[in-house]
C-alpha cells in the first residue's frame, strides 16, 4: 500500500511540473520602467565615480545607442542610426541567431556597453545577475536568457568600437591645460580648487553636428572693471540677487544643482556631496515621462536615446564656447571687486562661466522631450528625491529647463547673458538633433547658423 501511494505521488507532482502553467516563457514583457532601472544604476555609479556632466553625456549615449540598435534591427518602425549620426556604422545582426527576447537583449546591451565605458561599470555585473534571476523566477527559459545575452555581447562589442573612435581617447595626450591668470579669465574657485574639467571636450565626435562651433553662440559681455560698463552692472546684479534670494529661488537653486565636484568643508575635513550630473537628471525625467504616457519598450528607448544624444552635442557645444570665452565666474569676480567676503550659495563648478551647461542641455532636452510628449506635458520631478530633495511639478519640459536655467543665477554660479545664450544654443541642438533622426523642419533657430 506504502508503495503504491508513493507511485501515485510521484505521479502527481510529475504531472504538476508539467502543468501548462509550469511551461518555461519564451518572452516576458519590458516597459519603461527596466531602461530607467539601467539608467539609475549607471548613475549610482556615475556618482560613485564623481564623473563629469560630458562625459557622463558619453556613457549615457553609447550604452542608449547599443539598445536601440537591438530594436532596429527587430523592428521595422524604428530606423537604424547608419547613415543618420556621423561615422554610425551599419551594424549586422548576428547571424544564425534564434530564440532571443528582443527587449531582454536591448536592456542587455545597454549594460554590457556601460560595463565596459564607466570606470567602475563592473559594478553592473551584480544588477545584471539581479536582474536576469528576476527573469528566471518569472519563468523565462535558459535558453532565451543565454540566446539574449549573446545577441546583447554582439551588439554591445560593435557600438563600442564606435566610441572608441570618437577621439575621446586622445585627449590624455594633449598638454595639460594651465588657467592665463589674465583678468577676467577663470581659474579654480574654492573649497577644492579643482583643475578644469574636459577642456579638450569639443574636439571629441558629436553624434549630429557638423562641428563643435555649429552653434556658436554671440560672444559674452566683455569683462571690465569700470564701474559703469555692462559686465561690471551685471556683476552688481548677482552680488545684489544673493543678498535678497526667497526660499523659493533657493529650492530652485539646490533642486537643480547636479554637480558632481561638490564639496562639503567641515573644517579640516572636505567631503564629497552625493549629487548628480545635469544629464542624468534629465534622463530622469525621460524615465518619468515615458512611464506617465505608458509608451512602449521600444518607443522609449528611443526617446533615451535622443535625450542622450542630445545631451552629447549639447556639451560638446557649450564645452566649445567654455574654453574660448574663458570668463571669469561670479564668485571670483564678486571677491575681488565687489565683496571678498561674499560666498555663492551654490558651489562653483570647475570651468569656466560662459556659457552655463545647464541652460544649454536642459532646453536641449527640453526640445527632444516636447516633440514626443507635447509642449504642454505636465508631470512630477521625483529625480532628486532620493538625495533628499522634494519633487517639483512642472506644466511643461521647457518650462523646467527655464527654470534650470535660472537655477544657475540664483544659486550664484552664472551671469544671465551665458544662461539665456546657453538657452539659445540648446534650442538650436535640440532642433538639430530631431531635424537629423526625425527628418523634423528646422526653425529659423536651429537654421541661424547657415546664413
Amino acid at each position: 500500500m506504502k508503495r503504491l501511494l508513493l507511485v501515485v505521488l510521484v505521479w502527481f507532482l510529475g504531472w504538476g511540473c508539467a502543468m501548462p502553467g509550469k511551461e518555461k516563457k519564451q518572452n516576458l514583457a519590458f516597459g519603461p520602467a527596466q531602461i530607467s532601472q539601467v539608467i539609475h544604476k549607471m548613475t549610482d555609479i556615475m556618482v560613485n565615480d564623481v564623473t563629469n556632466p560630458p562625459l557622463a553625456s558619453r556613457f549615457f549615449s553609447y550604452a542608449s545607442l547599443a539598445g536601440y540598435e537591438v530594436i532596429t534591427q527587430n523592428d521595422s518602425a524604428y530606423v537604424t542610426m547608419h547613415g543618420v549620426l556621423n561615422q554610425y556604422p551599419a551594424i549586422p545582426k548576428p547571424d544564425g541567431l534564434s530564440g532571443y527576447s528582443t527587449e531582454l537583449s536591448a536592456l542587455l546591451a545597454m549594460m554590457e556597453t556601460a560595463k565596459k565605458m564607466q570606470p567602475s561599470g563592473r559594478l553592473l555585473d551584480s544588477l545584471q545577475v539581479q536582474f536576469l534571476d528576476s527573469c528566471r523566477r518569472e519563468g523565462l527559459a535558459e535558453e532565451v536568457i543565454g540566446a539574449s545575452l549573446t545577441y546583447a555581447q554582439a551588439v554591445s562589442k560593435q557600438v563600442l568600437a564606435y566610441a572608441k573612435a570618437d577621439r575621446y581617447n586622445r585627449i590624455s595626450n594633449y598638454p595639460r591645460y594651465t588657467p592665463t591668470l589674465q583678468e577676467g579669465t577663470w581659474y579654480p574657485t574654492p573649497p577644492a580648487y579643482f583643475s578644469p574639467v574636459e577642456p579638450y571636450f569639443n574636439t571629441v565626435r558629436p553624434f549630429t553636428l557638423d562641428t563643435c562651433h555649429q552653434f556658436k553662440p554671440a560672444p559674452p559681455i566683455p569683462f571690465s572693471k569700470d564701474k559703469n560698463s555692462p559686465f561690471f552692472k551685471m556683476l552688481r546684479q548677482n552680488y545684489e540677487q544673493s543678498r535678497s534670494i526667497t526660499l523659493e529661488q533657493q529650492e530652485m537653486a539646490a533642486f537643480w544643482d547636479c554637480n558632481p565636484f561638490a564639496l562639503q568643508d567641515n573644517g579640516h575635513l572636505q567631503a564629497g556631496l552625493k549629487k548628480i550630473s545635469p544629464g542624468a537628471h534629465w534622463l530622469g525625467i525621460t524615465g518619468i515621462a515615458c512611464q506617465k504616457a505608458k509608451v512602449s519598450f521600444a518607443q522609449a528607448l528611443k526617446v533615451h536615446t535622443l535625450v542622450s544624444i542630445g545631451l552629447m552635442d549639447g556639451f560638446i557645444s557649450c564645452w566649445d564656447e567654455k574654453f574660448r570665452s574663458n570668463r571669469i565666474r561670479p564668485e571670483t569676480a564678486i571677491r575681488q571687486y565687489l565683496d571678498p567676503s561674499y560666498k555663492p550659495l551654490l558651489q562653483t563648478p570647475p570651468f569656466p562661466e560662459y556659457l552655463s551647461g545647464h541652460s544649454t542641455i536642459s532646453a536641449a532636452s527640453a526640445v527632444i522631450l516636447s516633440y514626443y510628449f507635447g509642449n504642454d506635458f505636465n508631470y512630477t520631478d521625483t529625480v532628486e528625491e532620493r538625495f533628499g530633495l522634494p519633487a517639483r511639478s512642472f506644466d511643461s519640459f521647457q518650462a523646467a529647463a527655464v527654470e534650470a536655467g535660472l537655477s544657475r543665477f540664483y544659486g550664484g554660479i552664472h551671469f544671465m547673458d551665458a544662461i539665456d545664450n546657453g538657452r539659445t544654443q540648446g534650442l538650436q541642438v535640440g532642433e538639430w538633433v530631431l531635424g537629423k533622426v526625425e527628418k523634423k523642419p528646422q526653425t529659423l533657430a536651429a537654421s541661424r547658423h547657415q546664413k
